[in-house]
């Protein structure tokens, strides 16, 4: 942990401000990383080095000069290749897009480069987000988990996560409709936020009024999130759901005192499908840290319809994307997009009405769970990470999925309801990969939700089954030497 690419990006930012450490020392740092072990996971799918460098030694200058800096100067970051970048290829993961070029960056990354973060790449995402248990396209192949390249890194923000565990990048951007922030934070031992509906804006949805899909940070530690968050947050106009906070408070978290908090804890929400090992896991770990606060109980919220209102919003949401795709080249769309349009085709006007309104009830009936608790903890995901190249959760012990995003129930029901979901992690499962945790906010308690994560970060670094997992690089390497020698 002797590198630049190595640091959080809190204290590489708090260094550059320092002039201990230059943007040009930093990048490099961070390409040096990439060059050495992206190989052997394929996280770094498109790269601008040139532009980053020239950025960089501008931005050195500066440095020199004494001027004013902003708050993300000089930290590299990845974007997510779902998120459009100027002058960068961004394919969403799809052979139709192969070669596309945008012309000007989209509202999130347009803010991340005005607050000086220097775009490096862009990272890995299954086809049109559309995958949770692995990332994989057909023009970039799989990217393999930091901790175990032969097994699943979670998606769709999977190159995100894989990125910021290896060391390439501080920060990194992604997305979330049924999990893909939280899914590959927690299998790579990363951190990330799930916002509340509305908080990070997005002028690239095509269906603006719903707290199905949003954007995120995601980074090494919940203070590095909230440093991105406090530049990507804020409204504007061409998101009817985003409001108005002034983003820049998220900077300084608060001090949150555990011993005052009231927590509810559950292991599946009352419904959703978590491997036996797991549920061990998640009850070894509660008891490792539970007494710290005021109350501690179990409670299931009320969600009993959340999985059967999920699928069909999604197959809504599905058709207005990607209707004309499937309708004129549907033989060049993979499997899960084909899955999601051909079940919102199937769907009637009385069921869309019925999920519509069930949504609704489901989302009044879970902000109650706040009259009497704080915060919700469950575990970051279902199951420990499955084989590479396992492109869905068929089955979790020996309960059939009734489809590919079944799987997903404990992040997804909470997609629904649109609350803060932070994911934290906590040490390594029973097969060495790691485990982690989800918090979950009161509606637009993202501030306090992020200093909760913050101060079990630090509660958990006192404890090697509780800390922050780091992947063995020196195997990664280890592993593309040999394949170039084979």
């Amino acid at each position: 942990m002797n590198n630049p690419c190595d640091l959080n990006a809190v204290e590489a930012r708090r260094l550059i401000g320092s002039r201990s450490l230059s943007p040009e020392e930093l990048l490099e740092s961070c390409i040096a990383r990439i060059e050495q072990v992206n190989p052997s996971v394929n996280a770094v799918v498109a790269t601008c080095y040139e532009r980053a460098r020239e950025e960089a030694r501008e931005q050195t200058e500066r440095l020199m000069n004494g001027q004013e800096l902003s708050p993300l100067f000089g930290l590299p970051v990845g974007v997510k290749d779902l998120e459009d970048t100027a002058g960068l290829v961004t394919t969403y993961g799809s052979p139709l897009y192969r070669d596309h070029v945008p012309d000007q960056d989209e509202l999130l990354v347009a803010r991340l480069r005005q607050a000086g973060a220097i775009v490096v790449g862009k990272t890995a995402t299954p086809e049109f987000g559309a995958g949770g248990n692995t990332t994989v396209n057909p023009i970039h192949g799989y990217t393999g988990n930091a901790f175990d390249p032969s097994r699943a890194c979670g998606g769709s923000s999977g190159g995100s996560g894989v990125a910021l565990a290896c060391g390439m990048l501080p920060l990194c951007t992604g997305s979330d409709s049924g999990g893909s922030l939280r899914k590959p934070a927690t299998f790579s031992g990363v951190s990330a936020i799930r916002p509340t509906t509305g908080l990070v804006p997005s002028n690239s949805r095509r269906v603006g009024m719903t707290n199905f899909s949003v954007q995120g940070p995601m980074a090494r530690t919940a203070g590095d999130c909230a440093l991105m968050l406090s530049v990507m947050a804020g409204d504007h106009a061409q998101d009817p759901m985003s409001f108005h906070v002034p983003g820049g408070d998220y900077r300084e978290l608060p001090q949150v005192d555990l011993s005052r908090l009231r927590v509810a804890v559950s292991a599946d929400l009352g419904f959703a499908p978590v491997e036996s090992a797991i549920r061990r896991i998640f009850m070894e770990r509660l008891q490792k840290f539970t007494g710290v606060f005021r109350r501690c109980e179990f409670h299931d919220p009320v969600l009993d319809t959340a999985l059967d209102v999920f699928w069909i919003l999604r197959g809504v949401n599905f058709l207005v994307e990607h209707l004309d795709h499937y309708r004129n080249r549907s033989d060049e769309l993979g499997p899960n997009i084909v899955v999601n349009v051909e079940s919102g085709l199937k769907l009637t006007a009385e069921e869309i009405g019925w999920a519509h309104a069930e949504h609704t009830r489901l989302y009044r009936q879970f902000q109650t769970l706040f009259d009497d608790y704080d915060l919700l903890i469950t575990p970051g995901q279902p199951i420990t990470p499955t084989a590479v190249g396992q492109r869905n959760v068929t089955k979790i012990d020996d309960l059939p999925m009734d489809n590919y995003m079944h799987a997903s129930a404990l992040t997804s029901s909470l997609t629904l309801a649109g609350n803060p979901c932070v994911a934290i992690p906590c040490g390594l499962d029973h097969t060495g990969m790691p485990f982690g945790l989800q918090l979950v906010g009161p509606m637009h308690g993202d501030w306090f939700t992020l200093g909760v994560a913050a101060a079990l970060e630090d509660l958990f670094s006192n404890d090697p089954d509780l800390e922050r997992p780091t992947p063995d690089l020196r195997k990664l390497t280890e592993g593309v030497r040999r394949g170039a020698g084979s």
